[in-house]
């Protein structure tokens, strides 16, 4: 037998492809993890007083303005649903389950949660300049021309550019300053003007209302007011890529 040499074939010269590992591309966070915390335990205690706000107005779903309300006062204006109260005149002839108990607890120990976190925050964006960088508008942007187009680009659905998408656009950082200086102590203030506790120290707070019914009524209302704004800033004046920019 004669000796052969041996030849390799070609597809087991060339050696086997190595897959080429394209790193991930990562995104740089744009809010800080104590921004991103307080906010979610803002949003959550905000759930909170929803919930137990809706169950203590409707144990009484009557409001009125100055310093007496009662079931034979004249009102300011009134929700047409049922009470969880027989002696208030609703026009319905059954009356809701009572939660006002809990509802009650639940809310006043929501309520000093919010306050804490928002001072935290406050002291936070001052001292970081998060408020100057990411929510004050830029002077060009206060011009009527440039609110008036903004407002036009979102009623048109415009898309933003991907550079503009990475922030708060005009109409979030007026919406979200409006919010977090105006709305949020309007609604602390009128939620201790209620308060018994409070008063007796710091009468003032509530005769600067014209009373506790007032502040009730101013309470919410301004509740109203920011469900409607957090909605709006949300859903109306962010687009999808902006809201996405938003959430990094």
């Amino acid at each position: 037998m004669s000796d052969s040499a041996y030849i390799p074939s070609a597809a087991s010269a060339v050696p086997a492809a190595v897959p080429t590992v394209v790193p991930a591309k990562t995104v740089a966070s744009r809010h800080s993890a104590l921004v991103r915390v307080t906010h979610w335990i803002t949003a959550l205690c905000f759930l909170a007083l929803l919930v137990s706000g809706g169950e203590i107005v409707i144990s009484h779903p009557r409001f009125y303005w100055g310093k007496v309300g009662n079931d034979l006062t004249p009102t300011l204006f009134k929700l047409h649903i049922p009470a969880s109260r027989n002696l208030v005149p609703t026009g319905y002839k059954y009356v809701l389950p009572d939660q006002n108990g809990w509802s009650r607890y639940l809310h006043f120990q929501a309520a000093w949660v919010v306050v804490l976190t928002g001072l935290l925050y406050l002291i936070f964006g001052w001292l970081t300049g998060h408020f100057r960088k990411s929510l004050l508008p830029r002077r060009a942007d206060l011009s009527w021309r440039a609110l008036s187009t903004a407002i036009v680009d979102h009623l048109r659905f415009e898309r933003p550019s991907e550079a503009e998408a990475w922030s708060y656009n005009l109409l979030q950082r007026l919406a979200y300053l409006f919010v977090i200086f105006v709305l949020f102590p309007l609604v602390i203030w009128t939620g201790l003007a209620m308060s018994p506790a409070f008063v007796s120290a710091f009468p003032a707070t509530v005769n600067v209302l014209g009373g506790q019914q007032s502040a009730r009524t101013l309470h919410f209302s301004s509740r109203c007011l920011l469900c409607s704004s957090c909605w709006s800033t949300w859903g109306w004046f962010g687009s999808p890529d902006s809201r996405a920019a938003c959430e990094r």
